[in-house]
């Protein structure tokens, strides 16, 4: 089995996230992981994965634009029984899973076949660089434990 973390981060808060959720589901299972931001990956190349996770801190209520436009360019691809998930990290509490849920909107709306496995994980930024809210390595952890056990 095989997955990827498509996601952006600008100062690095997004990644540990990332890093500590992958930490959490190799805790359960044995997955390799790549890790990729959207300019680094085509969409075509997500098809060899087994599982895919889109990460994005919120911009102005939203995903970035480049995670956003990478996804919908997903509509092209055989993403059949792919199983995905998402995660944001926000600085005010209005935009707790704003990114998420836009993620995942334009996944159930453009990309066929390819299965929502959770609802998605949102950690606050205490501040525009951080530091990321106390707490957030053990939720992402507890997160990554409980999409391993959906896959």
């Amino acid at each position: 089995m095989k997955g990827i973390v498509v996601f952006e981060s600008k100062y690095g808060n997004t990644r540990r996230v990332a890093e500590k959720i992958v930490e959490g589901i190799k805790n359960i299972k044995n997955i390799d992981f790549d890790f990729k931001t959207p300019r680094e990956v085509k969409p075509e190349e997500l098809a060899e994965y087994d599982v895919i996770l889109f990460g994005s801190p919120n911009h102005f209520g939203d995903a970035t634009r480049g995670l956003r436009k990478f996804i919908k360019k997903l509509g092209g691809v055989n993403l059949q029984g792919k199983k995905c998930t998402f995660f944001d990290t926000y600085m005010i509490e209005l935009n707790r899973m704003k990114a998420v849920e836009s993620m995942r909107k334009i996944v159930e709306e453009k990309v066929s076949g390819m299965i929502v496995i959770d609802e998605g994980l949102s950690i606050k930024v205490k501040g525009l660089k951080g530091p990321l809210e106390e707490g957030w390595d053990k939720k992402s952890f507890e997160f990554g434990e409980k999409i391993a056990s959906k896959i």
